[in-house]
């Protein structure tokens, strides 16, 4: 029995449910606590919890929801039979919304919700004291000549039993007395955060959940002794029932913890429902709502069973397991296939081409056994002809397009414009979208026929990659036959596609409904702190991914922590958004080991230890706090804390209120006070950057530790004579940070607040000569201090790109990362501009880079000849 069982048992219905009391808890007459459901499956009348199974023929499987709107449901049960959660939202009562004239009503409900809670507290308790019984004996006889189990077996059937039960028992005597002795300001949210951070344990018992049922199902065929012990499991009643045991199934008490997580989830829904917003238990209740919600989301592919199966001519069942789009490499050209992954297959495939209004059909452009599926080793792959990669500025230069366009529509849309221009401009985006999609893409994922051809997919996300290896690899885990599908068998497989698979759109954002989130635009701020879990030292990592136009960036990395079980990085980074819903976070072991090398990457692979994902909630993330938060992932909690700055905050400029420092200071009054005609922290990173960054691939691009930049501004600002010996230690990803963050906190940009609206129309110029003339007087117009700076940063960037090669930095990309941090609009223009979150890589952003961009494809620019000349005159255009 496997996890497709499991699935099953997920939506299977209870019967007779009943309420329980909780010794020593009075409750009203009117509403008990049963009412809420959160109880652990109570008994029916023969006391016995065999789950149904699904009525055959049903197609449609339950899914676990972790929307925050909704109590996660696990499946069609409380809709037939009224005893579930309801999936629509709360009505008009959404978590911290109450006001405190229902305060009093609402802490009542406190109360009825925890004293419900507690009664299945109880119950479940007594249900891992009942699993638990049999334990000791069968370890005791483990040892003698008669065993009824051995050691392994025991291990593996009651795998993390124990653990779980002493981490229940304490919460229920912690929270017992709280509820017996109630008044209206006790606390426990403390407790129930606790209860949240210990669910690692509940991640291993589901990693080996289905190995314990076949173990116990193995054991229970070939022991009779086992078989009469698995199938009549005495569990002790409530302390007020009149039943004083009942008799239960090993195989349905070891199914209770899978179902207690999403119950514990559902009572935090509840109970922050009915809990003021200022209340102290309300962070708290949030903080463990949120952890549960992750830990859902991270096991919902172990016991989502999806939704339907197709059966083979010969009576098997072949499950789809995962589906969606990925870019093959075919014959030297990116094509977007629709990738299926059966138990037993992997089958790629694409739409064909079908007339209007008949139905669409796949067809299938090659498929391997999953028994003669095998991943390369990267000394193993074979040389293949070099993918070519799109260049950045290409790929940046369609975001643009692809915003300006999205801007367009907005506007058509406010107008009430004809809808034609509106399908017109939706057509464009698409096909621009796509374009983006399928150039994107260039970490490799090779898939290998042991009797064929090799196979190149290239992805966006190392988690994606990870995603597909982990599910095929553990299919493979089972006792696979090698097969070759007829051309029927292959028709019908490939037909079933169409109505099985669950990723249906392209994952594009005009592919989404006008009321879906358009996700977040600004900055998100991120520290990753620490890490626990790891089982032996290792030399450990970590990377962050956003999504950003339909697919997944890797944004920034941690220092390497070496040799260590519990790496301490705190490490912070400011990542942009550009209409981004989820924070991935990837946690490595970094391979020192050269004969590693993927030949289709000349990149050395390190190991996935774990990997975790968020959904960037605007409600919770847009607030000036920092937020504490665990990503859990095989075993490993990852801690990290975040904040969101909106892209209109963050073009605020704030003067300092020490005009001793540096940053925050006007440049005049800065090159004044040291007597230079560039800023000393100018010079000094840019010297540093090109002593030993001028090679380093990213270099400008890739964001340096916070911590570190914060460091290094706080070394500037008070002038310390050990500068140069911090600037010499220090990563150089910190040291161009340092620089960039320079710049943007200037109270006015370099290139002025008041010649900004200037650059926008010069740069806009179609003559050569009228726009050459321009951009030359605009220069001239600058105070001297910020003219002569930004030409020394001028030829710094010319010379950075010189080495593009190596460093991967065009003149495009440096005029991407500097243009918009020089040219800012004033907070007033600003605002005027970004009436819409999308409007961050509008018309105004791209003529920011265009300005930047001019100035370095221009010839080296002579401060003396600019100002010799009172116009400007050019013989070469």
């Amino acid at each position: 029995m496997g996890l497709e069982r499991l699935a099953e048992q997920l939506s299977l219905r209870r019967r007779g449910r009943r309420p329980l009391a909780v010794p020593g808890c009075s409750r009203p007459p009117s509403l008990t606590p049963a009412d809420f459901n959160y109880g652990a499956d109570e008994y029916d009348a023969e006391g016995n919890e065999e789950p149904k199974a699904l009525p055959e023929g049903s197609e449609t499987m339950p899914y676990i929801d972790e929307s925050p709107t909704m109590s996660p449901q696990l499946s069609a049960r409380g809709q037939e039979s009224g005893d579930g959660v309801s999936p629509t939202p709360t009505d008009g009562l959404a978590p911290g919304v109450m006001r405190w004239r229902d305060a009093g009503k609402g802490l009542e409900m406190r109360k009825l919700v925890l004293s419900g809670f507690l009664a299945s507290e109880e119950i479940y308790i007594n249900q891992l004291e009942a699993l638990l019984l049999p334990m000791k004996p069968l370890k005791a006889t483990a040892t003698t000549s008669q065993p009824v189990l051995t050691l392994q077996q025991i291990e593996t059937i009651f795998y993390k039993i124990q653990d779980i039960y002493e981490i229940h028992k304490e919460f229920y005597d912690s929270l017992c007395p709280k509820v017996q002795q109630w008044d209206s300001n006790v606390t426990m949210g403390h407790l129930f955060q606790k209860l949240a951070s210990q669910l690692g344990v509940y991640k291993a018992f589901v990693d080996n959940y289905k190995i314990a049922l076949e173990t116990a199902e193995k054991c229970s065929q070939s022991n009779n002794q086992f078989q009469k012990i698995s199938e009549e499991l005495k569990v002790k009643g409530p302390k007020d029932s009149k039943e004083s045991h009942t008799s239960v199934t090993m195989e349905a008490l070891l199914y209770k913890p899978i179902d207690r997580v999403t119950r514990s989830t559902l009572v935090l829904h509840d109970l922050l429902k009915h809990t003021p917003a200022d209340h102290p238990d309300y962070p708290l209740l949030q903080d463990a709502l949120r952890i549960s919600q992750n830990f859902l989301s991270s096991i919902n592919e172990d016991i989502d069973p999806r939704r339907t199966a197709v059966t083979t001519p010969k009576g098997e069942t072949r499950q789809l397991v995962k589906d969606g789009f990925l870019v093959e490499l075919s014959e030297g050209s990116r094509k977007l296939r629709h990738v299926f992954l059966f138990t037993d297959v992997l089958l790629c495939a694409k739409l064909k081409k079908t007339a209007v209004g008949k139905h669409q059909q796949y067809d299938c452009k090659w498929y391997v056994p999953l028994a003669d599926l095998v991943f390369p080793s990267p000394e193993e792959s074979e040389h293949c002809p070099q993918v070519h990669v799109i260049p950045d500025h290409e790929l940046e230069d369609m975001k643009m397009k692809i915003s300006t366009i999205k801007s367009e529509m907005q506007k058509e849309k406010a107008n009430k414009g004809q809808s034609r221009a509106i399908e017109r401009l939706k057509k464009k985006m698409f096909e621009n979208e796509f374009w983006l999609l399928l150039n994107s893409p260039a970490i490799p994922f090779r898939i290998h026929n042991r009797n064929g051809k090799s196979y190149l997919f290239l992805l966006s996300s190392d988690y994606e990659r990870s995603e597909w290896r982990e599910a095929i690899q553990k299919l493979q885990k089972k006792d696979l036959q090698a097969f070759v599908l007829s051309s029927v068998e292959l028709q019908v497989l490939t037909g079933s596609c169409f109505k099985l698979r669950t990723v249906h759109n392209i994952p594009v954002t005009s592919n989404k409904d006008d009321d879906e989130s358009p996700g977040l635009y600004g900055f998100l701020h991120v520290i990753v702190h620490s890490a626990k879990g790891f089982k032996q030292s290792a030399n450990l990592y970590c990377t962050l991914e956003v999504d950003s136009f339909g697919y997944f960036v890797s944004k920034a990395k941690t220092r390497v922590f070496r040799d260590t079980t519990e790496p301490q990085w705190n490490e912070e980074f400011e990542i942009e958004l550009e209409g981004s819903q989820s924070l991935r976070i990837l946690c490595y072991e970094k391979c020192y080991d050269k004969t590693k090398i993927n030949k289709d990457n000349n990149e050395i692979v390190d190991k996935i230890m774990g990997k975790g994902q968020i959904q960037l909630d605007p409600q919770a993330v847009q607030t000036k706090n920092w937020h504490m938060d665990v990503i859990e992932m095989n075993g490993i909690k990852v801690e990290f804390s975040m904040k969101f700055t909106s892209r209109d905050m963050s073009l605020k400029r704030t003067p300092s209120k020490k005009q001793t420092g540096v940053f925050g200071v006007k440049i005049s009054v800065v090159t004044k006070r040291e007597r230079s005609k560039v800023p000393y922290i100018v010079r000094q990173c840019i010297e540093e950057v090109e002593k030993r960054g001028i090679e380093e691939v990213g270099i400008y691009r890739i964001s340096g530790v916070a911590t570190d930049i914060q460091a290094l501004k706080a070394v500037f600002d008070a002038n310390n004579k050990d500068i140069l010996v911090m600037l010499s230690d220090m990563d150089i990803n910190a040291i161009a940070g340092t620089l960039k963050l320079y710049f943007r906190e200037l109270p006015e940009p370099l290139l002025t607040d008041r010649l900004y609206p200037a650059f926008m129309e010069g740069i806009a110029l179609s003559d050569p000569a009228a726009k050459e003339n321009c951009m030359m007087h605009l220069l001239r117009s600058l105070p001297d201090p910020n003219l002569i700076t930004f030409l020394f940063l001028l030829e710094h960037l010319k010379r950075v790109a010189e080495k593009e090669p190596i460093n991967k930095m065009s003149l495009h990309n440096l005029a991407t990362v500097f243009g918009p941090t020089l040219l800012r609009p004033s907070e007033g223009e600003s605002k005027a501009h970004l009436t819409l979150a999308s409007d961050i890589w509008s018309h105004d952003v791209m003529a920011q880079v265009q300005v930047l961009l001019y100035y370095l494809q221009h010839p080296p620019i002579s401060f003396t000849e600019l100002k010799r000349n009172t116009l400007y005159f050019s013989t070469d255009v």
